[in-house]
């Protein structure tokens, strides 16, 4: 028994030996992370940098303050931009400056100043910013504050210069429906100041800098946009009194109340806002002002879009007489259930009072006035002198900012204690083998116990936001993650079996710790009116009586069999027919764009109409009752129907080949049937290799270029429970060309033989490809089946791999506490014989085309290449960001168009690179045939074992039967010989009619 304890404990010495050993070389690792840049060179990258070097700005404050560092709020000095004392910013003259009363200094992408302040002791400070907006981009103003040369904190790197917008026409303009559509929004140009703040929007107090007694040096670097700075401030914090204060520093005699003294004012008539993103609705209900039975009136404010720390709207007000004044808004908060949301009151762009800050919204699914007032219910009366005045609402989590920090932390503790167990493991899950786990880490039990203590606390924080008895989504999120940990607790030895309830599992404690952080930011308010009123008037009702809106419902009923607009298929004979195969906003934008540019210039009349079914397509064919356009169609529906005769030849038209220049060769391929080509492609996506760069940098993993660095990667991955996601996981049964044919071209194979009358899949380089297509899963061990790579690249679990559009859209607007912690890059592809690395991928997304039995086909080709062409791209991607918001954004198929679209420059610059590559699987008859097998051999291969020569072999018999057989119905065939050419659409074909149109 000794000698087996003997051993046990000398086991038990070594494992713990080499968890100390992995440790250090780890954080030696961490300590000079190398990476490689493009020319091969070794160089440490930003990401790791700032990962590894700089603190967050909470472990930064909470360090100066355990240093005895206070905050100097009585130190205030002034820095003119022109006496920066180095940078690349360029010195601006007076009249060059917009109106300041000096010279300033112009910042465009990568431009620098750096300044020098002289402070009186150390301490910590606030920086102010002067600054005037150069460019009219939908993108944020961003820059990276060093102080004497350094980040101290990972925070500086992202601090936005905020604007303000507006919308073009102060009245909504009526489509030719009669309904109200959105103007488009402006960029605000005017001088603006600001306080360095937390973008993430956990602090609602600026963010704090350390400078030393003495001279210190603040370096502004611009990242994105152009602007004019004017002065640099250091300057105290706003102190703002409470109501008490407030009520004595105006001290003025109430004027004499008038009888009819209440003052209604439209919500959705915006002065300005901080956000294009924010924008007013049309809403058909009968409770709210203006509405009418049969037209979109825009009448409210949508809470939807108006949900983001910080996200203000401000509107203008005239007041006849100086005197105090109550104020009240209708709101509806029916978005979070039985929880309050939260605003900032602002007058004139200052809080007037501490008790209008945090101000509380309750939960009511029904509108209500909300009259502003104290705890005990009295009303809150503001001074407002005769004339103009701003109010304005701001959205305000930072109530929840502890909250949404401690959870930040936990997550990041959890991950780490993961890695822990992972590491001593070996990331080996057996059911049958029992781990003593707290052996090696003693302080398992207590670090749970610390999380749910702390858990349980933001618990009842969040619970006296609640209705008194229930329980909102986020209360009942974070309670289910204290009782994962509570199960988790009870067996900490059973840990390295259940990493999926702590860490990994869409249940996990780290999951609902995320889908937390989301739910807390996100603060949503419908808003229909607000009124001024003096004395005690009751408020207009904010809900008709029952028996008005029964009426109404049945009026709408009633007018539903109606005609609806942009639904309606009805033109005038003088008018082209296009349906769109897209939402209704979108069209709206379209046909505005078309009535006031496009018709006025041509004189051709276009409708449209929404397309909810595009198979309609095919019928409405087949019955004689097609459009004379289709737009926003899906790319391989253009091949169903040209092959049946109902779509025109567009290289029938002498400047086809001058349009087409402008896209990439390999998106024009499945529109091509011989040497007619049948569409245009309008959106495309991309598929580019996402990856978390707090991960990889912690990793000290380099970013893959190619495959065999993928495949290098995959061990250290894998060791800590993590892999590289590869599309064909993401599929069902059934696996399309997108996420297929990759793998074959990279390899430089081809789908079919250049007849077109065989597959070409068991040629050597396409059995190359399907072999590494199989071996990455039986092999490599990347996952075989992940249902959602966006929430397992948001919570760790695979933190790079390949995806497209959809994910990005998801990143940037889903993912707040991403927000600067991912990247993309080119897909990684396969290296040939000559060097280069083969990127080849698909990416057409949409496209447009002419119907064949239309009477007016140049007509319907002038608008088709009005609307392709470039300017007219880039006008409709700018102004659907700048009318519905950021997240609506175009991905034009025009690459010119997308070049000068508002998109992040280095993203943008990745996605045009990719797009070098792509290259879209052709369309023969018997295609179909194709995409199915390429499928059925890949799951053959992984799930059943099947040799791949041998399920290649048996898929190309069937695949060729189809081809054959659609060849001889369309007479390319007659018993078995060819009669008729096919030609496969090729790139060089593409580039050949390119070169014909310079």
């Amino acid at each position: 028994m000794l000698a087996r304890s003997a051993l046990k404990n000398i086991f038990s010495l070594v494992i713990i030996l080499m968890f100390i050993i992995m440790t250090f070389n780890n954080s030696d690792a961490l300590a000079d992370p190398l990476v490689k840049d493009n020319s091969g060179q070794s160089a440490i990258s930003d990401v790791q940098k700032q990962s590894i070097t700089e603190k967050s700005y909470s472990e930064a404050l909470s360090d100066w303050v355990k240093e005895g560092i206070l905050y100097n709020g009585s130190f205030e000095t002034t820095v003119q931009a022109y006496s920066f004392i180095s940078g690349n910013a360029a010195l601006k003259s007076e009249q060059e400056s917009q109106g300041h009363d000096g010279k300033t200094l112009y910042f465009d992408d990568g431009n620098s100043a750096t300044f020098e302040i002289l402070v009186d002791k150390d301490g910590l400070y606030e920086l102010g910013f002067e600054y005037y907006p150069m460019d009219d981009s939908i993108l944020d103003i961003e820059n990276e504050i060093m102080v004497n040369g350094q980040y101290q904190y990972q925070e500086c790197r992202k601090i936005v210069f905020p604007v303000e917008w507006k919308y073009i026409k102060e009245s909504f303009e009526l489509d030719r429906h009669g309904n109200q559509i959105l103007p488009r929004q402006i960029k605000i140009k005017k001088w603006y100041y600001t306080k360095a703040k937390d973008l993430s929007g956990l602090r609602d107090e600026p963010l704090k800098f350390y400078l030393k007694e003495g001279y210190n040096t603040i370096t502004l670097v611009n990242t994105n946009g152009q602007f004019l700075l004017g002065k640099l401030y250091i300057r105290p914090s706003d102190v703002i009194p409470t109501y008490r204060e407030y009520r004595s520093m105006h001290n003025v005699t109430e004027l004499l109340i008038k009888e009819q003294n209440i003052v209604s004012y439209e919500a959705e008539k915006i002065a300005s806002k901080s956000s294009p993103s924010v924008r007013a609705l049309a809403l058909r209900d009968v409770n709210v002002v203006p509405y009418n039975l049969q037209k979109d009136m825009i009448n409210i404010i949508d809470g939807q879009s108006w949900l983001t720390h910080g996200d203000t709207i401000n509107w203008t007000v005239d007041v006849e007489e100086y005197g105090y004044y109550k104020l009240a808004f209708k709101v509806r908060q029916n978005y979070k259930a039985n929880v309050a949301v939260f605003r900032n009151l602002y007058i004139d762009g200052e809080i007037p009072f501490a008790e209008v800050r945090h101000y509380k919204f309750k939960y009511d699914e029904n509108w209500y006035n909300e009259i502003l007032s104290a705890q005990e219910g009295q009303p809150y009366e503001f001074f407002l002198t005769e004339g103009k005045h701003i109010i304005s609402l701001e959205v305000d989590a930072s109530l929840y900012s502890n909250t949404m920090e401690n959870i930040n932390r936990i997550m990041n503790e959890i991950n780490d204690l993961a890695l822990e167990i992972k590491k001593l493991t070996g990331n080996k899950y057996d059911p049958n083998r029992d781990w003593s786990i707290t052996d090696y880490i003693p302080d398992l039990v207590a670090r749970m116990d610390k999380w749910q203590s702390e858990l349980d606390a933001n618990y009842k924080y969040i619970q006296q936001f609640e209705l008194e008895g229930r329980s909102s989504e986020a209360g009942t999120t974070i309670k289910l993650a204290i009782d994962q940990l509570e199960r988790l607790k009870a067996e900490p030895d059973e840990l390295p079996n259940r990493l999926e309830a702590l860490s990994d599992g869409s249940a996990s404690v780290a999951q609902y710790l995320g889908n937390l952080f989301t739910l807390l930011q996100e603060q949503p308010l419908d808003v229909d009116r607000f009124y001024l009123f003096q004395g005690n008037e009751l408020l207009p009702s904010a809900n008709v009586g029952l028996g008005k809106q029964v009426d109404n419902w049945a009026k709408r009923f009633l007018s539903s069999f109606g005609d609806v607009a942009y639904y309606s298929t009805e033109t005038a004979p003088d008018e082209l027919e296009v349906w769109v195969n897209r939402p209704v906003t979108y069209v709206e934008l379209l046909q505005k764009m078309t009535d006031s540019e496009f018709t006025p210039d041509s004189g051709i009349k276009v409708k449209f109409s929404v397309m909810p079914d595009e198979q309609k397509l095919v019928l409405a064919s087949a019955a004689g009752e097609q459009p004379d356009i289709a737009l926003g169609i899906n790319y391989w529906r253009i091949y169903d129907l040209a092959v049946r005769g109902a779509a025109l030849d567009l290289n029938q038209f002498t400047d086809f080949n001058d349009i087409i220049k402008d896209y990439a060769p390999g998106a024009m391929l499945p529109l091509i049937i011989d040497d007619k080509a049948y569409g245009l492609p309008e959106t495309q996506d991309f598929w580019v290799l996402f990856y978390r760069k707090d991960i990889m940098s912690k990793l000290t993993l380099e970013i893959p270029d190619t495959m065999d660095d993928v495949l290098k990667l995959l061990p250290e991955l894998q060791r800590y429970g993590m892999n590289f996601y590869v599309p064909l996981a993401g599929q069902g049964g059934l696996k399309p060309f997108p996420v297929t044919v990759p793998f074959i071209y990279q390899f430089g194979g081809e789908l079919y033989a250049s007849d077109g009358m065989s597959a070409a899949i068991d040629q050597e380089n396409a059995l190359k490809g399907i072999k590494f297509m199989s071996d990455i899963f039986t092999v490599y061990s990347m996952p075989m089946q992940v249902p959602n790579f966006y929430n397992s690249f948001r919570y760790g679990i695979l933190p790079i791999g390949i995806s497209n559009f959809g994910t990005y859209i998801q990143l940037l607007t889903a993912a707040p506490e991403l927000r600067g912690l991912w990247d993309i890059a080119p897909y990684p592809g396969i290296k040939s014989d000559n060097g280069t690395v083969e990127r080849w991928a698909p990416g057409l997304d949409r496209a447009s085309m002419i119907f064949a039995r239309t009477d007016e086909s140049a007509d319907a080709w002038r608008f088709i290449k009005w609307w392709s062409s470039a300017d007219v791209q880039v006008e409709y991607a700018v102004n659907l960001q700048a009318t519905y918001g950021k997240e609506y954004m175009w991905n034009t198929a025009n690459l010119k168009a997308f070049s000068e679209l508002p998109w992040n420059p280095d993203h943008k610059n990745v996605i045009l690179e990719q797009w070098q590559w792509l290259k879209e699987a052709p369309r023969i008859p018997g295609f179909y045939m194709m995409e199915r097998e390429l499928g059925n051999i890949w799951n053959r291969i992984v799930f059943e074992g099947e040799n791949f020569r041998n399920a290649v072999d048996d898929s190309v018999i069937d695949i060729n039967r189809e081809i054959r057989k659609q060849m001889e119905n369309l007479g390319y065939l007659r018993n078995g010989q060819i009669v008729k050419e096919y030609k496969i659409p090729s790139i060089d074909l593409v580039k050949s009619w390119m070169e014909e149109g310079k």
